[in-house]
């Protein structure tokens, strides 16, 4: 029997905004992290990490000036940003809920106990000594939820759009991660492989939870196309876009099995599955990084869109 619509829509945007949640959580370390290995920092080393999340100019519209406090509570706290990790953990629940029937206890509890933590330590500005604490909390939490969905889920549709919502957020976010990163932390092209650029790089790459892993396999040189390469093509590197990918795609076979057709989200995410597998690093910094991402991120966006009308999620 096939899944109806608005079932698959909240389990899918559900898994979306629990990752975004965990990825903004993320990326506010990285700018703390920032702030802290810079010498001279100021408010402004804020605008990138603000960049990243995609929310830039919805800041300036309802913030004003640019200030490193500001800009933290804008990306935890404020509701006025539908992107702010209690925004997400708002939607993620609301999702949840509607599909409470679809869920295991564990998975639900997990969710809702998520919820309810995070209000109480969101409801008021934060000190800057709770920072690590939270931004940990929410980490944590996330993984919690993850973990329980895992652990006690069966491995059917349900699973499958979960998957695929988890890893377009995540795509997504490693992408616009790189890319802010190539084209507004550095800034002056005299400091590339300098000791600025690199406790940039390993921001970067704390962020997204892969430092220790790229040591494993760079031997710890931060190197810009190494941490490209890790983080687009290493398909076993949890949060690189070939490994994203590669979880897509076998996930959208399995409902193609299930419900016996292909839809055009089948062929985006092979298509975009055999890009990753036959291009080199190399070959995508001849080309441009910048405008590499710039094309993922478009066909990334297009692959939501195509699941949502395939699927029927409003139905």
């Amino acid at each position: 029997m096939v899944m109806l619509g608005r079932t698959a829509n909240g389990l899918y945007w559900m898994f979306r905004y629990i990752e975004r949640a965990e990825n903004i959580a993320r990326l506010v370390d990285a700018g703390l992290r920032m702030s802290l290995t810079r010498t001279g920092a100021s408010d402004d080393d804020w605008d990138a990490v603000l960049q990243s999340a995609d929310v830039r100019a919805l800041y300036t519209e309802n913030c004003g000036k640019l200030t490193s406090q500001d800009a933290i509570d804008f990306l935890l706290r404020d509701t006025a940003n539908p992107s702010s990790v209690m925004s997400c953990i708002e939607a993620g629940r609301n999702n949840a809920r509607m599909v409470r029937t679809a869920l295991t206890r564990e998975t639900w509890e997990a969710t809702n106990e998520c919820w309810i933590e995070l209000k109480q330590m969101l409801a008021g500005k934060l000190k800057s000594a709770d920072l690590p604490e939270v931004i940990d909390t929410i980490k944590r939490r996330a993984g919690l939820i993850r973990g329980a969905f895992h652990g006690s889920m069966l491995r059917n549709e349900i699973y499958n759009f979960a998957r695929i919502g988890t890893f377009i957020e995540r795509a997504d976010n490693t992408s616009r991660i790189l890319d802010v990163k190539y084209y507004v932390l550095l800034p002056a092209i005299t400091h590339v492989g300098s000791s600025l650029d690199n406790m940039q790089w390993e921001s970067i790459l704390r962020s997204v939870s892969a430092h220790r892993s790229y040591r494993w396999v760079y031997d710890g040189e931060y190197k810009a196309t190494n941490i490209a390469d890790f983080l687009i093509l290493n398909g076993q590197m949890p949060r690189s876009l070939a490994y994203c990918y590669e979880k897509i795609a076998s996930n959208l076979t399995y409902l193609g099995k299930e419900y016996g057709e292909r839809l055009a989200a089948h062929e985006t995410a092979d298509d975009v599955l055999a890009s990753l597998k036959s291009t080199t690093i190399a070959t995508i910094m001849d080309q441009g990084l910048h405008e590499f991402l710039d094309t993922f991120i478009a066909q990334n966006n297009r692959l939501g869109s195509e699941i949502t009308e395939g699927y029927r999620f409003y139905s």
